[in-house]
């Protein structure tokens, strides 16, 4: 089990020299997402060095362009490069159309199969799922429909205690799965030998949410309890919590604040507004709410084995 988080881009709005609109890469548990795609993505990828075949799903927070203007662009480059697997892609209603309008005025080479996952549920809902990974939405309130996404490892099977299994001889290998599985074993004499005399917990699955351009919204809390890794916007510093307000950002302190409600054991600040050229304030003032703050920087990588 593993979570690398890498940094392809997060400042906000009007991408600058060495400033980059929002985007990530997450490998989670064997598995590659790219979260959000501004403009300059594909670029990013490029010299952080993440495998354009990798990616079989994106996720798109909202339909503001410094979240998904890069998109098509990405999609066009996969046609160029012949790409035939087919690519999932999540985001609110209005995607679908906007993208392959693009696609097709533009007469592009992406022949491959995109399957589109329109959201517009304000409740938090699953929406991918598989033996790996599972990802739920995290509602957020901003300027237009906004989700976050909550990724989390599915938990690994049970660990054998093979000192304890090795005191009963009768005990197979071919029983291996089916303790693993959390099964007890009942031995030829009658006897019921638990689960938990033969087994070890497995290592507590990761996760990490993504929370996107929002307000200062605490009901969201409950969704990201204990994760280990939050990644939480925070386009302005407390002394314009009059903007923060107006434009439906979040301040650093508000960040801090939802990490420090949530119990969760790393927070990542970003989306700065350019009206800052010191963004290690960030930093400083979130600090004063919750102790274990990062900044988002392009190409900056954060892992948790």
């Amino acid at each position: 089990m593993s979570l690398n988080l890498t940094i392809l881009g997060c400042h906000s709005a009007t991408p600058r020299i060495n400033a980059f609109p929002t985007s990530q890469y997450l490998e989670i548990n064997n598995r590659h997402f790219l979260i959000d795609c501004g403009e300059g993505t594909q670029r990013q990828m490029r010299k952080y060095k993440v495998g354009f075949s990798k990616i079989d799903h994106i996720f798109i927070s909202h339909l503001h362009g410094d979240h998904f203007y890069g998109l098509v662009g990405l999609l066009s480059t996969y046609g160029i490069l012949s790409r035939e697997k087919e690519m999932h892609i999540f985001g609110p209603v209005g995607i679908k159309k906007a993208t392959l309008q693009m696609l097709k005025i533009s007469e592009s080479h992406a022949k491959f199969n995109m399957i589109f996952h329109e959201l517009s549920s304000t409740e938090s809902e699953l929406i991918f799922e598989d033996d790996k990974v599972s990802v739920r939405t995290i509602p957020l309130k901003h300027r237009v429909y906004t989700n976050g996404y909550l990724f989390t490892e599915k938990e690994k099977p049970r660990k054998l205690n093979m000192l304890n299994i090795s005191g009963y001889p009768e005990i197979d290998k071919a029983d291996y799965n089916n303790i693993k599985a959390g099964r007890d074993i009942t031995l030829a004499s009658g006897e019921i030998i638990s689960n938990k005399e033969l087994t070890m917990n497995p290592p507590k699955p990761l996760s990490f949410a993504f929370c996107s351009d929002t307000c200062y919204k605490p009901d969201i809390v409950p969704i990201i309890k204990n994760v280990d890794l939050l990644y939480h916007e925070a386009t302005f510093l407390d002394d314009r919590q009059d903007l923060a307000k107006k434009t439906r950002h979040s301040t650093s302190i508000e960040a801090a604040q939802i990490a420090k409600d949530a119990d969760v054991k790393q927070l990542v600040v970003g989306h700065y507004s350019g009206r800052y050229k010191d963004i290690s304030l960030f930093k400083k003032e979130a600090e004063t709410v919750f102790s274990n703050v990062e900044l988002a920087e392009p190409g900056k990588t954060f892992s948790i084995d």
